[in-house]
């Protein structure tokens, strides 16, 4: 009942830092609202069980992130929408052109399991 009274005097929109279209943070937190919205949506997490896993962050901005999500529902689908094509075009690109460590970790153990063999 607390998070729900701090909430009612709070501005929804002062939980988060707005640093562009593409980017909206919990406020004093390097974590994006995408990230407790898929906790959310994707995975059926409770907003207590999203709170003990990212233990950075608050109940009270677990919840105003899930009702700004309720609130702008077509704006914030919209946002995930772009997070997650974004998500797989990074990984493609990291499949594609992997780093140099990468690659020298695979030579490694192909070399390792050739010893083995031997």
């Amino acid at each position: 009942m607390n998070v729900v009274l701090s909430m009612l005097t709070k501005q929804i929109t002062e939980y988060f830092n707005f640093i562009s279209s593409e980017d909206i943070r919990l406020k004093n937190s390097r974590i994006g609202i995408e990230t407790i919205l898929y906790e959310y949506l994707d995975y059926g997490r409770s907003p207590e069980e999203i709170a003990q896993i990212y233990q950075t962050i608050s109940l009270e901005q677990v919840y105003a992130t899930i009702l700004y999500y309720l609130q702008n529902k077509e704006a914030m689908s919209v946002y995930m929408k772009n997070w997650l094509e974004h998500g797989h075009k990074m990984r493609e690109q990291q499949r594609l052109n992997p780093p140099p460590v990468s690659e020298k970790l695979g030579q490694l153990r192909i070399e390792r399991q050739a010893k083995k063999q031997a």
